[in-house]
Order: C-alpha cells, then structure tokens, then sequence
C-alpha cells in the first residue's frame, strides 16, 4: 500500500479492526502510517481506549456497526433496545439511531450508516442541531461493554491467533 501511495494510485493508506497493539507493531516498521482505523464502535462497544491511542497518533476512527447491526450475522439488539439510549432519545425529542450517531459524531469518530429506507436516510442525518448532555454521557458511559463482533471463525490452534484475546489484544 505504500508504494500504491508514492506512484499516486492512493492517497491514504487505512486499516480495518486494527487494535492499538497491531497498530504499534504496524508503525514499527511502515514509512507511512496509516491515516483511518474502521473499527466496530457504537455505544455499546465504546472502544474507549483505541479511540484515544488513534487520537495520539493522528488516526482517524472510521465507525462500522454504529447501531449494534441489527439483521446481520453478527449483529444485536443490544444498542437500538438499551434502555439508557431509549431515555436519552426521549428526552431529546430524538430516535434511538440518532442518538448513537450524534455520540459518534461528538466522540471526534466517522461514521457511515448503512441504510436503505430513504426516511431513515434523512433522519440519520438531522444529528446537526442538537448535543448530548452530561447528563446523557453518565448515562451512556454506564453502558455495559462488548464487542458485537468476535470472529470465532479466525480462531485455530494452528494459526497466528490462538485465542480471541490474542485476536483482539484484549
């Protein structure tokens, strides 16, 4: 990707569910460091401390999943039913969806949300006018924690990742 990137095919290199640990080994020896991290991050999966590793380094977090990816394989209700998120929507005159994307919004990350339904469309993008309280940030930082995505799947006793610890440097 480096060299894609000096004869001009790129113009910046990004990874995809790169921890902080596979970003340091990365930076050991790569010339050009990467400019994005897309990660898994809603607000049931904070990613607290690879934000603020990514932040030091001038890496952009670029957000898949941001709604718990409802309907896929990996996906949950756990975001769009917490009941936390429902109160601070209600209390905001907003949709739990929103309230999400405007916590990723403030969170300094990027996000992409994925949605056919043309209403949707429009409502994932009325996040501007409005802000998330204190209040509304003791709430969703009391959020319990986990990853929606674990990857069993790259878990062998023969390859590079033994463990899903290992996989995800937890």
């Amino acid at each position: 990707m480096e060299e894609c990137q000096r004869l001009g095919l790129t113009k910046f290199i990004g990874v995809s569910n790169f921890s902080s640990k596979k970003i340091e080994a990365l930076l050991a020896f790569s010339t050009i460091p990467p400019s994005v991290n897309q990660v898994e991050m809603n607000p049931a999966w904070q990613q607290r401390q690879l934000r603020e590793f990514c932040k030091s380094k001038s890496i952009i977090v670029n957000v898949f999943s941001p709604l718990g990816a409802v309907g896929s394989c990996w996906g949950t209700n756990q975001v769009m039913n917490n009941e936390a998120l429902k109160q601070t929507a209600d209390a905001h005159g907003e949709t739990v969806a929103q309230v999400c994307l405007r916590w990723i919004i403030e969170q300094g990350a990027i996000v992409i949300a994925k949605s056919f339904n043309k209403e949707r469309l429009k409502e994932n993008l009325d996040i501007f006018d409005w802000a998330l309280t204190d209040h509304d940030y003791d709430k969703i930082n009391q959020i319990p924690q986990h990853r929606m995505m674990p990857r069993d799947e790259y878990i062998t006793p023969h390859g590079p990742f033994k463990t899903l610890e290992e996989l995800w440097d937890e």
